[in-house]
Protein backbone atom coordinates (compact mmCIF):
# COMPACT_ATOMS: atom_id res chain seq x y z
CA UNK A 1 0.00 0.00 0.00
CA UNK A 2 1.53 3.31 -1.11
CA UNK A 3 0.41 6.10 1.19
CA UNK A 4 2.02 9.08 -0.55
CA UNK A 5 1.65 8.44 -4.28
CA UNK A 6 1.98 11.67 -6.24
CA UNK A 7 2.94 13.69 -3.15
CA UNK A 8 6.02 15.88 -2.82
CA UNK A 9 7.73 16.32 0.54
CA UNK A 10 10.50 18.48 1.93
CA UNK A 11 12.46 16.94 4.81
CA UNK A 12 14.86 19.22 6.68
CA UNK A 13 17.80 17.50 8.26
CA UNK A 14 17.09 14.78 5.72
CA UNK A 15 20.65 13.65 5.11
CA UNK A 16 21.19 11.58 8.25
CA UNK A 17 19.51 9.78 11.11
CA UNK A 18 15.77 10.21 11.56
CA UNK A 19 15.54 12.58 8.59
CA UNK A 20 17.13 10.03 6.25
CA UNK A 21 14.75 7.33 7.48
CA UNK A 22 11.77 9.64 6.87
CA UNK A 23 12.98 10.46 3.35
CA UNK A 24 13.46 6.76 2.58
CA UNK A 25 10.05 5.75 3.88
CA UNK A 26 8.33 8.60 2.06
CA UNK A 27 9.98 7.48 -1.18
CA UNK A 28 8.97 3.86 -0.51
CA UNK A 29 5.38 5.10 -0.29
CA UNK A 30 5.54 6.92 -3.61
CA UNK A 31 6.54 10.46 -2.66
CA UNK A 32 9.06 12.69 -4.39
CA UNK A 33 11.48 14.02 -1.80
CA UNK A 34 13.49 17.21 -1.38
CA UNK A 35 16.31 16.47 1.05
CA UNK A 36 17.18 19.77 2.73
CA UNK A 37 20.26 19.83 4.93
CA UNK A 38 23.46 21.73 5.65
CA UNK A 39 25.53 18.75 4.55
CA UNK A 40 25.07 16.33 1.68
CA UNK A 41 27.03 13.37 3.08
CA UNK A 42 25.23 11.17 5.63
CA UNK A 43 26.85 10.97 9.03
CA UNK A 44 26.36 7.21 8.92
CA UNK A 45 28.31 6.95 5.66
CA UNK A 46 27.08 5.65 2.33
CA UNK A 47 25.55 7.43 -0.61
CA UNK A 48 23.87 10.81 -0.12
CA UNK A 49 20.20 10.32 0.67
CA UNK A 50 18.86 11.81 -2.54
CA UNK A 51 21.21 9.68 -4.66
CA UNK A 52 20.24 6.57 -2.72
CA UNK A 53 16.57 7.31 -3.36
CA UNK A 54 17.16 7.93 -7.05
CA UNK A 55 18.99 4.60 -7.34
CA UNK A 56 15.83 2.97 -6.01
CA UNK A 57 13.71 4.66 -8.67
CA UNK A 58 12.35 7.57 -6.63
CA UNK A 59 12.34 11.24 -7.56
CA UNK A 60 14.60 13.15 -5.21
CA UNK A 61 16.89 16.15 -5.02
CA UNK A 62 19.21 17.77 -2.49
CA UNK A 63 19.06 21.43 -1.44
CA UNK A 64 21.66 22.89 0.89
CA UNK A 65 19.66 24.39 3.72
CA UNK A 66 20.49 26.02 7.03
CA UNK A 67 17.09 26.13 8.74
CA UNK A 68 18.13 29.12 10.82
CA UNK A 69 18.04 31.08 7.54
CA UNK A 70 14.52 31.77 6.28
CA UNK A 71 15.65 32.23 2.68
CA UNK A 72 17.18 28.74 2.72
CA UNK A 73 13.86 27.27 3.85
CA UNK A 74 12.04 29.15 1.09
CA UNK A 75 14.51 27.73 -1.43
CA UNK A 76 13.89 24.20 -0.14
CA UNK A 77 10.13 24.61 -0.46
CA UNK A 78 10.51 26.13 -3.92
CA UNK A 79 12.58 23.11 -4.97
CA UNK A 80 9.45 20.99 -4.56
CA UNK A 81 8.00 22.73 -7.62
CA UNK A 82 10.25 20.51 -9.74
CA UNK A 83 8.04 17.58 -8.73
CA UNK A 84 4.67 19.31 -8.89
CA UNK A 85 4.68 21.44 -5.75
CA UNK A 86 4.80 21.00 -2.00
CA UNK A 87 2.35 18.67 -0.22
CA UNK A 88 4.23 17.73 2.96
CA UNK A 89 6.75 19.67 5.06
CA UNK A 90 8.76 17.87 7.73
CA UNK A 91 10.66 20.23 10.04
CA UNK A 92 13.07 17.62 11.31
CA UNK A 93 16.42 19.44 11.64
CA UNK A 94 17.59 19.89 15.21
CA UNK A 95 20.57 19.89 17.59
CA UNK A 96 21.01 19.05 21.27
CA UNK A 97 23.56 21.71 22.20
CA UNK A 98 25.90 21.66 25.22
CA UNK A 99 24.81 19.48 28.14
CA UNK A 100 25.70 21.76 31.03
CA UNK A 101 23.82 23.48 33.86
CA UNK A 102 22.14 26.71 32.82
CA UNK A 103 24.54 28.66 35.04
CA UNK A 104 27.44 27.42 32.89
CA UNK A 105 25.78 27.85 29.49
CA UNK A 106 27.17 30.46 27.14
CA UNK A 107 24.47 32.69 25.65
CA UNK A 108 25.84 32.25 22.13
CA UNK A 109 25.42 28.46 22.47
CA UNK A 110 21.89 29.03 23.72
CA UNK A 111 21.05 31.23 20.74
CA UNK A 112 22.53 28.70 18.31
CA UNK A 113 20.32 25.97 19.75
CA UNK A 114 17.23 28.15 19.56
CA UNK A 115 18.03 29.33 16.03
CA UNK A 116 17.94 25.74 14.80
CA UNK A 117 15.33 24.08 17.02
CA UNK A 118 12.79 26.91 17.27
CA UNK A 119 13.58 29.44 14.57
CA UNK A 120 14.12 26.59 12.12
CA UNK A 121 10.61 25.27 12.73
CA UNK A 122 9.22 28.78 12.35
CA UNK A 123 11.09 29.37 9.09
CA UNK A 124 10.17 26.00 7.61
CA UNK A 125 6.56 26.23 8.69
CA UNK A 126 6.13 29.78 7.37
CA UNK A 127 7.68 28.94 4.00
CA UNK A 128 5.52 25.81 3.74
CA UNK A 129 2.32 27.51 4.91
CA UNK A 130 2.64 30.25 2.32
CA UNK A 131 3.09 27.69 -0.44
CA UNK A 132 0.36 25.33 0.76
CA UNK A 133 -2.23 28.08 1.24
CA UNK A 134 -1.37 29.50 -2.18
CA UNK A 135 -1.89 26.09 -3.78
CA UNK A 136 -5.20 25.64 -1.97
CA UNK A 137 -4.95 21.87 -1.88
CA UNK A 138 -4.46 21.27 1.83
CA UNK A 139 -1.31 19.53 2.94
CA UNK A 140 0.56 18.46 6.05
CA UNK A 141 3.28 19.93 8.25
CA UNK A 142 5.04 17.65 10.73
CA UNK A 143 7.31 19.20 13.35
CA UNK A 144 9.94 17.16 15.16
CA UNK A 145 9.90 17.75 18.90
CA UNK A 146 11.11 15.35 21.60
CA UNK A 147 10.10 13.70 24.85
CA UNK A 148 11.89 16.75 26.26
CA UNK A 149 8.94 18.72 24.91
CA UNK A 150 6.80 16.96 27.54
CA UNK A 151 9.27 16.57 30.41
CA UNK A 152 11.85 19.11 31.55
CA UNK A 153 15.29 17.53 31.80
CA UNK A 154 17.97 19.18 33.91
CA UNK A 155 21.24 19.70 32.10
CA UNK A 156 19.49 20.32 28.79
CA UNK A 157 17.16 23.08 29.96
CA UNK A 158 17.28 25.14 26.73
CA UNK A 159 16.69 22.01 24.64
CA UNK A 160 13.63 21.15 26.73
CA UNK A 161 12.38 24.72 26.39
CA UNK A 162 12.90 24.65 22.64
CA UNK A 163 11.09 21.35 22.15
CA UNK A 164 8.25 22.43 24.42
CA UNK A 165 7.99 25.54 22.28
CA UNK A 166 7.75 23.40 19.15
CA UNK A 167 4.84 21.48 20.69
CA UNK A 168 2.78 24.60 21.45
CA UNK A 169 3.80 26.26 18.18
CA UNK A 170 2.39 23.19 16.45
CA UNK A 171 -0.96 23.44 18.22
CA UNK A 172 -1.31 27.14 17.49
CA UNK A 173 -0.36 26.77 13.83
CA UNK A 174 -2.81 23.89 13.46
CA UNK A 175 -5.55 26.25 14.64
CA UNK A 176 -4.46 28.90 12.14
CA UNK A 177 -4.14 26.61 9.14
CA UNK A 178 -7.02 24.25 9.81
CA UNK A 179 -9.53 26.37 7.83
CA UNK A 180 -7.13 26.11 4.87
CA UNK A 181 -7.16 22.31 5.07
CA UNK A 182 -3.54 22.16 6.23
CA UNK A 183 -2.84 19.77 9.10
CA UNK A 184 -0.01 20.42 11.59
CA UNK A 185 1.24 17.79 14.03
CA UNK A 186 4.25 17.14 16.24
CA UNK A 187 6.25 13.97 16.84
CA UNK A 188 8.14 13.43 20.10
CA UNK A 189 10.85 10.76 19.90
CA UNK A 190 12.51 9.28 22.94
CA UNK A 191 16.03 7.88 22.70
CA UNK A 192 16.57 6.91 19.06
CA UNK A 193 19.77 5.23 17.89
CA UNK A 194 21.39 7.89 15.70
CA UNK A 195 24.65 9.84 15.65
CA UNK A 196 22.97 12.33 17.98
CA UNK A 197 22.63 9.73 20.75
CA UNK A 198 25.89 7.88 20.09
CA UNK A 199 28.21 10.84 19.40
CA UNK A 200 26.68 14.29 20.07
CA UNK A 201 24.92 13.33 23.28
CA UNK A 202 26.18 9.82 24.04
CA UNK A 203 23.67 7.61 25.80
CA UNK A 204 23.32 4.56 23.55
CA UNK A 205 25.94 1.98 24.46
CA UNK A 206 26.80 3.53 27.82
CA UNK A 207 26.20 2.07 31.26
CA UNK A 208 23.69 4.82 32.01
CA UNK A 209 22.02 4.09 28.70
CA UNK A 210 21.65 0.40 29.50
CA UNK A 211 19.92 1.31 32.76
CA UNK A 212 17.66 3.78 30.99
CA UNK A 213 16.81 1.23 28.32
CA UNK A 214 15.51 -1.15 30.97
CA UNK A 215 13.10 1.54 32.19
CA UNK A 216 11.49 1.73 28.76
CA UNK A 217 8.39 -0.53 28.73
CA UNK A 218 9.38 -2.01 25.35
CA UNK A 219 12.89 -2.62 26.73
CA UNK A 220 14.70 -1.10 23.78
CA UNK A 221 15.68 2.23 22.33
CA UNK A 222 14.06 3.31 19.10
CA UNK A 223 15.29 3.03 15.54
CA UNK A 224 14.99 5.90 13.03
CA UNK A 225 12.39 3.89 11.09
CA UNK A 226 10.18 3.78 14.21
CA UNK A 227 9.86 7.55 13.98
CA UNK A 228 9.63 7.53 10.19
CA UNK A 229 6.58 5.26 10.34
CA UNK A 230 4.68 7.71 12.54
CA UNK A 231 5.67 10.68 10.38
CA UNK A 232 4.54 8.82 7.25
CA UNK A 233 1.16 8.15 8.85
CA UNK A 234 0.74 11.81 9.83
CA UNK A 235 1.71 12.93 6.32
CA UNK A 236 -0.77 10.59 4.66
CA UNK A 237 -4.53 10.61 4.15
CA UNK A 238 -4.81 7.95 6.85
CA UNK A 239 -4.42 10.92 9.22
CA UNK A 240 -6.82 13.19 7.33
CA UNK A 241 -8.70 14.08 10.55
CA UNK A 242 -5.60 14.38 12.76
CA UNK A 243 -4.22 17.84 13.49
CA UNK A 244 -2.90 19.72 16.54
CA UNK A 245 -1.69 16.38 17.87
CA UNK A 246 1.49 15.23 19.61
CA UNK A 247 2.63 11.65 19.13
CA UNK A 248 5.15 10.18 21.54
CA UNK A 249 7.50 7.65 19.93
CA UNK A 250 9.35 6.56 23.03
CA UNK A 251 8.47 2.93 23.71
CA UNK A 252 6.05 4.06 26.43
CA UNK A 253 8.71 5.77 28.56
CA UNK A 254 7.07 9.11 29.39
CA UNK A 255 3.58 7.85 30.19
CA UNK A 256 4.80 4.91 32.26
CA UNK A 257 6.93 6.99 34.61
Amino acid sequence: MSLLDGETAVVTGGTSGIGRAIAEMFADHGASVVVADRREEPREGGAPTHEFLEERGAEATFVQCDVSDYDDCVAAVDAADEFGGLDVMVNNAGIVGPQVPLTELDFDDYRTLMSVNVDGVFHGSKAAALKLVERGAGGSIVNMSSVAGFVGYGGITPYSAAKGGVRLFTYALASELGPEGVRVNAVHPGVIETAMTTEDSPIVGTEAGEQLEQSVPLRRFGKPEDVAGVVTFLASDLASYVTAESVLVDGGYVNSE
